[in-house]
């Protein structure tokens, strides 16, 4: 009486667990000689944490022991000491956690940054977050970070102005970006400190500034009173943003 394919599967590999031995052709399968993971390399290097930074020389990079004191974090995330970046542009500072060490080689104008434990999945997280920030800080006081805005669409218009008036400011001396997106009335929006705006042409905003993440925000914001629609491409692009143009729904 024959059996089922299944059945006679199931019961040729129980059968050499029960005997005590294999046929021949599954030895090497079951072999635990055999048995090896997918990878032996060592897998816990972070590519962008591990990698060098070029420190211009015009750029000063100075690291500041934080106090026990002024330490209010808590948790994994736990300063130990503060880089303080300055340069033609201006001055930042970026504070380190206790797991992080940098080390800059003022000879050859380059810095790394190195953990304590590379198996642990935080660590390992923020090591390649604040190389990046740090990277950011030093380009933005040698450089400075820009963001460019197009306004595409009919009667699309900014300008700058100094006396708003349907806001109020909120520092000294602060400007506005004014925007003509097809309201009844125009949307000023406050310029953040730090920052400098422009209109090179009616149609384009250049944003300057230090701080890439205060600059690309304050882009982000600009942008949310006309994101792109995807019909006729109108709207607000930031920094050659491109979207897909759709076809019409024709019933």
């Amino acid at each position: 009486m024959s059996c089922l394919p299944q059945r006679c599967a199931r019961q040729l590999l129980r059968e050499p667990f029960q005997r005590g031995s294999l046929p021949l052709f599954l030895t090497p399968a079951f072999s635990p000689s055999h048995t090896q993971c997918f990878s032996t390399s060592f897998p816990m290097q972070s590519r962008v944490g591990g990698a060098a930074i070029s420190v211009p020389p015009e750029v000063s990079l100075n690291l500041v022991d934080i106090p026990k004191t002024a330490t209010r974090a808590r948790g994994k995330d736990v300063p130990k000491f503060t880089a303080q970046i300055k340069g033609p542009k201006g001055e930042m500072s970026l504070t380190i956690p206790s797991f992080l060490d940098v080390n800059y080689d003022a000879a050859n104008s380059k810095a790394t940054l190195s953990v304590s434990d590379a198996e642990q999945p935080h660590q390992r997280a923020m090591w390649g977050t604040t190389r990046a920030l740090l990277q950011n800080h030093i380009i933005g006081v040698s450089e400075g970070h820009i963001c460019i805005l197009s306004m595409v669409g009919v009667g699309y218009r900014a300008t700058i102005e100094s006396k708003p008036t349907t806001v109020t400011a909120s520092y000294p001396g602060q400007q506005f970006v004014s925007l003509k997106v097809g309201f009844s009335h125009p949307i000023e929006l406050g310029i953040p400190e730090g920052i400098k705006a422009s209109t090179p042409q009616p149609t384009r905003i250049l944003l300057e500034g230090v701080d890439k993440r205060k600059v690309t925000q304050f882009a982000a914001e600009i942008r949310e009173w006309r994101r792109p629609e995807p019909y006729k491409g109108k709207g607000i692009f930031v920094n050659g943003e491109t979207i897909k143009l759709k076809a019409k729904k024709i019933k």
